[in-house]
Formats: structure tokens, C-alpha cells, sequence
């Protein structure tokens, strides 16, 4: 089979899903993954625990995509995005670890949501969707709960991480355009550039884990659980919902969170946070495309 024919069949497989779809198991596996991550922290400092994410994801998409022979074919602009979202993904990863090794993983979500709201709002012109937003705005407010407390230099991890994200969306979208599939390629290389550029950060404290294979094990979940999945499923579903949209869309992931809680860990949610989860619901439900993404 050519690399043509399997892109074309990959996509005519894909566009049958609908991408709130893709949205939903990624957001799924955005929150499995940490329950591999806590066996590496117990023997693995956060930025080692990083690495091993990306490098696990990296080579299993050069393993899958062997993305290097399409970024051959970019224009220069189209690869400078991909170098731009590598570095990105490097970056973002790295404070994500940093920052919930110091505060409650509740406010480092908290404050990472704080980019798609801004994104959201940006792209949000009509009376429904801005209403669409604020619902969502108070349902995840009232489901996350932020407390202030940690050490402050978490503070500046969690805010760094923030505007990372802001970017993962921004030049995730951009690498989308061209389709899912293109998007799974460019995403493959991007990983494979965030991989080298986090190696001098990342690469000394990941060293314990070359000797226990469980530990190694457990950075192969954590990088198809949090990051192969995820993003995968992100550029399926980039590719076909505006901007905008898909930053409200992140609204979920507190609800999808709690949902887990209940499934996996028989965490029973309180009234408040039911209530929380169904404003999040609501919100995502009466949002609609605008313009020509309508």
C-alpha cells in the first residue's frame, strides 16, 4: 500500500467520526495517563518524567507515521511550524510537571484552562455563544474549586504552562489545516523535535528509569496515555471544528476528570460538583460554530 492510498484511507475513516468524538476520547486519556505517571514520580524527578513521555510518544510515532518523509515535502513556512509546535510541545510539558510537582493539580488545571477561555472569548461573536462560554466559565469554576496554596515558583510553572497551551492550540490548529492525517504526520515530526529539544533538560534525570523496566513500561503508558492518544485525536478533531469551539470544548476536561473519578476510583461527586458538570454540559451543548466554520 502507497503512502497515498493509506493517508486517503486513514482519512475517509476518520471524517466518519464526528469530532466531538475525538474530542471526548481525548480528553479521556488526558486524564489516564497520570495514573501511570505516579509510579515514575515515586522514582523519577518531574522533568525526567517528562522526557520519558516525549520520547516514549516520539518513537512510537516514528515507528507508526515515519513522519521525517513528509516534512520533507513542507513548504518553509510549514515547517518552521512544526519546528515552532516541537519546541512548544518540549516546553509545555516540562512546566506542566514542574508546576504539579509544587501545587494541587486542581489549580495547575485551573490555571492552564485560563488560555482556552481567552481563546474562547476571542472567538466567541454572537449573544449564544457568549453565553455558552459564561456557563461554562462557572461550571468549571465551581467543579475545580481553586485553592491558593503551594509553593510561589509553582505559580510561575502553571502560568508558563498556560501560554504553552495557548500555543499548542494555536499551532496545532495551523498544522490541522491541511487535514487530520497531514496533521498526524506534522504532529509526528513535532514530536520527534520536542523529544531532541527537551534532551538537555530532561535526559539526566530520566537516567534511573533505563534500569527498571517497569519504570520504562510506565513511561510507554504515559506517553501513549498522554500524549500519542491525545494529540492524535486533538488534530482529528482540529481539523474539522473552528478554534474557537474546540477551546470551549476544553471546558469538558474537569467534567471528564470527575467522570473518571466516579468509573475508575468510585470517587461519588458531590451535589455541587454535579451541578458544576452539567453548567459545563450545557454550556459546550448551546455553543454553535459561527460564520463560515457554521
Amino acid at each position: 500500500m502507497t503512502l497515498s492510498t493509506s493517508g486517503s484511507t486513514l482519512a475517509a475513516r476518520s471524517a466518519q467520526v464526528p469530532p466531538h468524538l475525538y474530542f471526548v476520547a481525548s480528553a479521556v486519556f488526558h486524564y489516564l495517563g497520570p495514573a501511570f505517571a505516579v509510579l515514575l514520580f515515586a522514582r523519577v524527578e518531574p522533568l525526567g518524567v517528562a522526557w520519558l513521555r516525549i520520547a516514549s510518544a516520539a518513537i512510537i510515532f516514528a515507528a507508526w507515521r515515519r513522519p521525517w518523509r513528509f516534512f520533507r515535502q513542507l513548504s518553509a513556512a510549514d515547517r518552521r511550524t512544526v519546528v515552532a509546535l516541537g519546541v512548544v510541545l518540549a516546553l509545555m510539558n516540562a512546566t506542566f510537571y514542574l508546576a504539579i510537582d509544587r501545587l494541587p493539580l486542581a489549580t495547575v488545571g485551573a490555571i492552564e484552562f485560563l488560555g482556552p477561555i481567552g481563546l474562547a472569548a476571542f472567538g466567541m461573536r454572537s449573544v449564544r455563544n457568549g453565553l455558552a462560554l459564561a456557563i461554562a466559565v462557572l461550571g468549571v469554576w465551581l467543579l475545580t474549586q481553586v485553592r491558593i496554596e503551594g509553593e510561589p515558583i509553582g505559580y510561575l510553572f502553571a502560568f508558563l504552562n498556560c501560554g504553552l497551551f495557548i500555543l499548542y492550540i494555536v499551532l496545532g490548529h495551523r498544522i490541522a489545516a491541511g487535514g487530520g492525517v497531514a496533521g498526524i504526520d506534522r504532529l509526528g515530526m513535532a514530536m520527534l523535535i520536542a523529544m531532541v529539544a527537551a534532551l538537555p533538560i530532561g535526559l539526566r534525570d530520566a537516567a534511573p528509569a533505563f534500569a527498571h523496566p517497569l519504570l520504562l513500561a510506565a513511561a510507554i503508558g504515559v506517553g501513549i496515555s498522554s500524549s500519542v492518544i491525545p494529540y492524535v485525536c486533538d488534530q482529528l478533531a482540529m481539523a474539522r471544528l473552528p478554534r474557537a469551539t474546540f477551546a470551549l470544548l476544553l471546558a469538558l476536561l474537569p467534567a471528564t476528570a470527575a467522570v473518571i473519578g466516579v468509573v475508575v476510583l468510585r470517587q461519588v461527586p458531590t451535589l455541587w460538583e454535579m451541578v458544576a458538570i452539567g453548567l459545563v454540559v450545557l454550556g459546550v451543548a448551546i455553543h454553535r460554530p459561527e460564520g463560515r466554520d457554521a
